[in-house]
C-alpha cells in the first residue's frame, strides 16, 4: 500500500491509500485497489443477484468470499484445477477472503476450539473439519484469493476477560505459525496471496494494543480488526477503534471487518480505516430498504405506490436513472427477481459512491466538512425524496 505520508497527528486520521494486487490470477496486467474502499460480501463465490459486470460498473473493485463455505462447495481444490475462483466466476477485479475463523463464532454449536485450531461440522452434511493456521493458509491459496486472512478466534461479546485473553493469545500464536508457512511456502517457489493478521480483544483497549503490538511485529502486509459488530455497543466500538486505529502500521493496509452502515464507513474512515466488508447493503436490498444520498427509506410503504420519481435523483445506476419509485416498488410487493437485482446494484452503487466521495473529499482536504454534510443529510432520513 501506498498511502500519503502522515503530518504530525495524523496517524489515526482519513488517508488515501493504493493496493496493488497480485496478477497471476487473471493472466498478468497490475491490478489496483484504491482506498479507502468497500467490499460487498460474495460468500460463495458471487454477490447474490449481481453479475459480476454489474460488480464492476458500480465501481466495485474487491469483493470478500467466504473460505468456510467454498472449501465444501465447490471444494478448494476443484477451484484451483479450474484455475482459481476469479476465473470460475469471471471477475477480474481484487477477492479477499476470510479464513473460516468466525465461524468459531457463528457456529459456537458446532465447533471445538484447542490451541491448535478448530474442529466443526460443516452445515452442507455434517462433515468433521479440521482447520489449523496452516490449512487456512493452503485453502485461500488453493481458491486463489488477493489477499488471505490469517486464522483467529473471535470471541463474542460480551465476554469474560480471561475468555478474550485466551482468544488474544491464540490469534496471535495462530498468526505466527501462518506467517511462518507462507515464508517456507514462498522459499520453495510457491504463489501465495497477500496475508493480513487479525486483531482481537473484544473492547478492552489494552487487550487490543497488546495484540496489535505483537502482531506489528510478524509484519504482516496488511492488518485487520475483527470481532466488532458482535453484540457491543457501537460508541464502545468507535472507542475502541479511534484508540487502535492509530497503533497499527501507517504504510499497511488496515481492515475493519464486518463493518458495516453508511454513518459507520464515514464515521471510520474518520479514524484512518481503509477497508470495510458487509451485508448489508445486498441482505438489506433484498428486504426493501434502500440507501440513498437522503437517508434511507422501505420501498415496500403505500406512499410509493403512484410516486414518478427516480429513487435517489443524486444515484447513476439503472435502479434509478430507469425505473420510478412507483416501479421498484410494484417489483418489491410483487415479490419479482428482478426487484433483488435492481435493489441490489443501487444500494452497492451507493455504497461504492459514498467511499469515491471520501477518497475525494480526503484528497481536497476537506472530509470533515464532507462528513458532517452527510450526516446532516442522513438525519432527514429520507424526508425530501
Amino acid at each position: 500500500m501506498s498511502p500519503k505520508n502522515p503530518g504530525p497527528g495524523e496517524l489515526g486520521k482519513p488517508r488515501l491509500g493504493r493496493i496493488t494486487l497480485p496478477t497471476e490470477q487473471v493472466g498478468g496486467g497490475a491490478r489496483v485497489v484504491d482506498t479507502p474502499t468497500f467490499m460487498p460480501v460474495g460468500t460463495q463465490g458471487t454477490v447474490k443477484g449481481i453479475l459480476p459486470a454489474q460488480l464492476a460498473a458500480a465501481g466495485v473493485q474487491m469483493i470478500l468470499c467466504n473460505t468456510y463455505h467454498l472449501l465444501k462447495r465447490p471444494g478448494d481444490e476443484l477451484l484451483k484445477k479450474l484455475g482459481g475462483l476469479h476465473r470460475f466466476m469471471n471477475w477480474s477485479g481484487g477477492i479477499i477472503t476470510d479464513s473460516g475463523g468466525f465461524q468459531v463464532f457463528s457456529l459456537a454449536k458446532r465447533c471445538k476450539v484447542d490451541d491448535q485450531g478448530v474442529t466443526f461440522q460443516h452445515h452442507v452434511d455434517g462433515t468433521s473439519i479440521r482447520l489449523d493456521p496452516q490449512t487456512a493458509m493452503q485453502i485461500q491459496c488453493n481458491i486463489g484469493s488477493d489477499i488471505a486472512m490469517v486464522l483467529d478466534e473471535c470471541p463474542a461479546l460480551p465476554a469474560p476477560r480471561e475468555q478474550i485473553e485466551k482468544a488474544v493469545r491464540r490469534t496471535v500464536d495462530w498468526a505466527q505459525k501462518s506467517r511462518a508457512f507462507l515464508r517456507q511456502q514462498q522459499a520453495a517457489g510457491q504463489h501465495f496471496p497477500l496475508a493480513f493478521a487479525i486483531c482481537q480483544g473484544g473492547t478492552a483497549v489494552d487487550l487490543r494494543l497488546q495484540c496489535q503490538s505483537a502482531l506489528n511485529e510478524l509484519d504482516f502486509p496488511g492488518y485487520a480488526l475483527g470481532g466488532f459488530a458482535v453484540g457491543e455497543p457501537a460508541e464502545e466500538s468507535y472507542q475502541v477503534v479511534s484508540q487502535v486505529s492509530s497503533h497499527m502500521p501507517w504504510e499497511k493496509p488496515r481492515y475493519l471487518m464486518g463493518v458495516g452502515t453508511p454513518s459507520d464507513l464515514v464515521h471510520y474512515v474518520g479514524m484512518g480505516m481503509d477497508l470495510f466488508d458487509c451485508v448489508m447493503p445486498t441482505r438489506n436490498a433484498r428486504n426493501g430498504q434502500l440507501f440513498t444520498s437522503r437517508g434511507t427509506l422501505s420501498i415496500g410503504n403505500a406512499r410509493f405506490r403512484e410516486d414518478p420519481l427516480p429513487l435517489d435523483p443524486a444515484c447513476a445506476c439503472v435502479a434509478c436513472t430507469q425505473y420510478s419509485r412507483a416501479y421498484l416498488r410494484h417489483l418489491f410487493l410483487g415479490k419479482e427477481i428482478l426487484s433483488s437485482v435492481l435493489n441490489s446494484i443501487h444500494n452497492i452503487t451507493f455504497y461504492q459512491d459514498l467511499m469515491r466521495q471520501a477518497r475525494q473529499a480526503i484528497a481536497s482536504g476537506t472530509y470533515a466538512d464532507f462528513a458532517a454534510r452527510f450526516f446532516e443529510l442522513q438525519k432527514e432520513n429520507g424526508s425530501a425524496l
